[in-house]
C-alpha cells in the first residue's frame, strides 16, 4: 500500500506534517478530516518503500469512489471552465440551493442548461461524483483546472458550516468583482500599447524605407559635405535597422527569451513585479489592485470559516504577485508563531499605513473579515480613479511623444535640405 506525506491544519490552525498509509489521496484526506484535521497538501512518497511506523488510514484498504488514480486521469486532458462561465456557474448553483433544491438536483439543472460542451461535462462529472458518495469538493476536486484552491477551499468550508449557498453567492460576488477589476486594468493598458504600436510602426517605416532615400539624395547632392550631427545620428539608426534587420530581431527575441526564463524564477519574478510594483503611471494601479484582491481573497477566505493559517497560505498561492507573495509568507510565518496579521504585515513595508491601520482595527474589533472587504472596496474605487488619471495623462503623454520621435525625424531630414538649397543657389547664380 502506497505512503503519503501530509500537510494539514488542526483545528487550532497549525500546521502538522507527517506520513500515513493508504491507498489513495482521498483517503488519506478521509482520515485527516477524522482526526479534525484539514488537509492542504497530500502527495505519494515514492521512497517510503516498506518503512514502519506510518499510521494506516481507516478504511484504507477499500479506498473511496474515485481514488488518486480516477482524479488523476479526470484531470488529465480533462475540459477547462472559462473565468467567465465559472462566475455563472457559482451565481446560479448559488440560487438554485438558497431555492431549497438538493445539489445533485440543481447540478443535474444547470448541466442540461449548459451550452458549453465543456461547462456540461464538468458540471456532469461532478454530479455523477456526488451521487457516488463523494462529497462536492471532493468532486470538484477532480477538474483541478477549472477550480482552484481557493474555490475547493471555501467549498470545503461551506460544507463544514452547513451553508453551502451562503458561500456560493460570496464566492460568485468575489469572483465577479475580481473579474470586474482585472478588465479595468486591462481596459487601462490596451490604449497605451496600441498607440505605441502604430508609433513605433511609423517611426520604422520612416527609418526603412524614407530615410535611406534621403541619404542617397544627400550622398549625390553634398557630396564630402558633412552632415549635421542629428541627421548623421538618424541615418546611422536607419542603416542598423535596414542592414541588420535580422539581428535586431534576433536581439529582441533573445530578451524576450531572457525574460520569460528570468521571469520563471523566483527572485527574479519578484525583481519583475518589484519594478512593477514601482514603476511610474503603471505602480500604483498594481499596487493597488494587488492589495484589492489580498484584503478580498483573505477577508472572503475569513469570512467563510476558513482557518486564518490555511486562508494566508490560499493568499499566497493566488496572489499572482511575488511580492504579495513574500509579504503573506512572512506574515503566515509571524502568525504561525502566535502574533496578529497587523503587525507583520506592517513590518513588510509592502501595504500602506492605512490598510494597516484599517487591520488592526479589525483584529480588535473581531471584525477583520468586514474589514477586509471594506479595504477591498476602497482599492478597487481608488483603482477605478488610477485607472482614469492614468488614461487621461497617457493620452498627452503619447502623443508628445510620438511628435518628438516623428518631429526629430522629419528636423534630421530638413536640415541639410538647408544645404541643398544653398548649393544649388551658388551654382546657379556662378
Amino acid at each position: 500500500m502506497p505512503v503519503y506525506q501530509y500537510t494539514a491544519m488542526d483545528a487550532n490552525g497549525k500546521e502538522k506534517k507527517g506520513r500515513i498509509e493508504a491507498a489513495n489521496e482521498q483517503a488519506v484526506g478521509v482520515a485527516l478530516k477524522e482526526q479534525g484535521m484539514f488537509p492542504t497538501s497530500v502527495k505519494e512518497d515514492a521512497s517510503a518503500g516498506k518503512k514502519g511506523g506510518v499510521r494506516t488510514a481507516p478504511g484504507a484498504a477499500q479506498g473511496k469512489k474515485g481514488g488518486s488514480m480516477m482524479s488523476m486521469n479526470l484531470s488529465f486532458g480533462a475540459p477547462v471552465i472559462k473565468y467567465k462561465d465559472l462566475m455563472v456557474f457559482t451565481r446560479q448553483l448559488s440560487i438554485l440551493l438558497d431555492a431549497g433544491l438538493p445539489l445533485v438536483r440543481s447540478l443535474r439543472t444547470l448541466e442540461k442548461q449548459a451550452k458549453n460542451p465543456a461547462v456540461r461535462k464538468v458540471i456532469g462529472d461532478s454530479a455523477n461524483s456526488v451521487e457516488g458518495g463523494s462529497t462536492f469538493s471532493e468532486a470538484l476536486a477532480q477538474n483541478p483546472k477549472s477550480f482552484d484552491k481557493l474555490y475547493l477551499n471555501m467549498i470545503r468550508a461551506g460544507e463544514a458550516a452547513g451553508a453551502m449557498e451562503v458561500i456560493l453567492m460570496r464566492l460568485a460576488g468575489f469572483l465577479e468583482k475580481a473579474a470586474r477589476l482585472a478588465s479595468k486594468i486591462k481596459s487601462a493598458m490596451v490604449y497605451p500599447v496600441v498607440v505605441l504600436t502604430i508609433a513605433m510602426t511609423i517611426t520604422a517605416g520612416l527609418m526603412v524605407f524614407i530615410v535611406p532615400k534621403f541619404k542617397q539624395i544627400f550622398t549625390e547632392l553634398l557630396a564630402g559635405v558633412p552632415l549635421p550631427a542629428l541627421t548623421a545620428f538618424v541615418v546611422k539608426i536607419s542603416d542598423v535597422m535596414k542592414n541588420q534587420a535580422p539581428m535586431v530581431l534576433i536581439g529582441i527575441a533573445l530578451l524576450v527569451v531572457v525574460y520569460k526564463i528570468l521571469n520563471k524564477t523566483t527572485k527574479g519574478k519578484f525583481f519583475f513585479d518589484w519594478v512593477k510594483y514601482r514603476m511610474p503611471l503603471f505602480g500604483p494601479i498594481v499596487s493597488r489592485s494587488a492589495i484589492a484582491k489580498f484584503s478580498r481573497t483573505l477577508g472572503t477566505l475569513m469570512a467563510s470559516g476558513v482557518p486564518v493559517l490555511n486562508a494566508l497560505q490560499i493568499v499566497k498561492e493566488t496572489a499572482g504577485n511575488e511580492v504579495v507573495c513574500s509579504a503573506v509568507q512572512k506574515v503566515h510565518d509571524a502568525v504561525k508563531e502566535g502574533e496578529g496579521i497587523a503587525k507583520p504585515l506592517s513590518a513588510t513595508k509592502v501595504f500602506p499605513d492605512m490598510v494597516i491601520s484599517m487591520i488592526e482595527v479589525g483584529e480588535e474589533t473581531g471584525k477583520l473579515p468586514d474589514m477586509l472587504e471594506k479595504i477591498a472596496d476602497t482599492y478597487d474605487e481608488e483603482v477605478d480613479n488610477a485607472v482614469e488619471a492614468l488614461t487621461s495623462m497617457i493620452e498627452p503623454l503619447l502623443i508628445i511623444f510620438l511628435a518628438v520621435v516623428v518631429g526629430t525625424i522629419v528636423i534630421a531630414l530638413f536640415m541639410p535640405l538647408i544645404k541643398i538649397i544653398e548649393v544649388l543657389g551658388g551654382s546657379g547664380g556662378g
